[in-house]
C-alpha cells in the first residue's frame, strides 16, 4: 500500500482524514499472466493502481491482430477512462502480461470523495492534466510525424526496464510496426 501512497502524493498531498476515506475504497486483487483485467465491450466500473506485475492496454483490429495501445507497469493507474467516464462498454482490453496484483477502488465512489475532499480533487485534475492532456497530445504528434525507427528510441529510452520484460511482437505491436520491422531496428542499433 506505500507505493500507492507514494504515488498519489507525486500529484497532490493528501490529508489523514482523505486518506483515510480513500483507504474504505481499495481492494487488492491478483490477475494471472495472460488474464483480462477488463475486456473489451464491458462497462468498466474501477480504477486499478499496478503495485507489482505488467499491463497491456489493446483493441483487436478487423483482422483481428492486436494493437497494444499503452503498456502500465508497476506504479501505473489504469482503467479504460473514456469508458469509465461515459458509463459505456469500452473499446480495449486490458490483459497482464505477467502475473499481476493491483489496488482497485470504484471509480462512482471515488468521484464522490472529490466533491466532498479537495486534496482528492486536486489529484484528480492534477492526474487527468498531465496523463490525458500533455502526455497523451505529445505521444499522439510523435505517433503520426516519427520514423519506426525514432519510435522505437523514444520507447527504449521512456520504458529501459520493459525492452527485457517484453515479447518482441508486443514491442513492435504497440510501434505500429511488423516484428520483422523491429528486428531489422534493432540490428541497426
Amino acid at each position: 500500500m506505500t507505493e500507492f501512497w507514494e504515488f498519489i502524493n507525486n500529484y497532490s498531498s493528501i490529508s489523514e482524514e482523505s486518506k483515510k476515506a480513500w483507504f474504505a475504497l481499495l481492494k487488492t486483487s491478483e490477475i494471472a499472466k495472460g488474464n483480462l483485467l477488463l475486456e473489451q465491450g464491458t462497462i468498466p466500473k474501477n480504477i486499478n493502481f499496478i503495485s507489482k506485475g505488467l499491463l497491456s492496454y489493446y483493441y483487436l483490429s478487423e483482422k483481428g491482430e492486436k494493437i497494444i495501445k499503452i503498456f502500465f507497469p508497476e506504479n501505473s493507474l489504469v482503467a479504460s477512462t473514456s469508458a469509465l467516464l461515459k458509463q459505456e462498454p469500452g473499446f480495449f482490453s486490458i490483459e497482464a502480461l505477467e502475473d499481476t496484483e493491483v489496488i482497485s477502488y470504484s471509480f462512482r465512489d471515488f468521484k464522490k470523495l472529490t466533491t466532498k475532499h479537495n486534496d482528492i480533487a486536486t489529484f484528480y485534475i492534477t492526474y487527468l492534466e498531465r496523463h490525458w492532456v500533455v502526455e497523451k497530445e505529445f505521444a499522439e504528434i510523435t505517433l503520426k510525424s516519427a520514423t519506426a525507427k525514432q519510435r522505437y528510441l523514444e520507447f527504449e529510452k521512456k520504458y529501459p526496464e520493459l525492452i527485457v520484460r517484453l515479447k518482441l511482437h508486443q514491442i513492435a505491436s504497440y510501434l505500429a510496426i511488423t516484428p520483422t520491422q523491429l528486428s531489422r531496428i534493432r540490428a541497426e542499433l
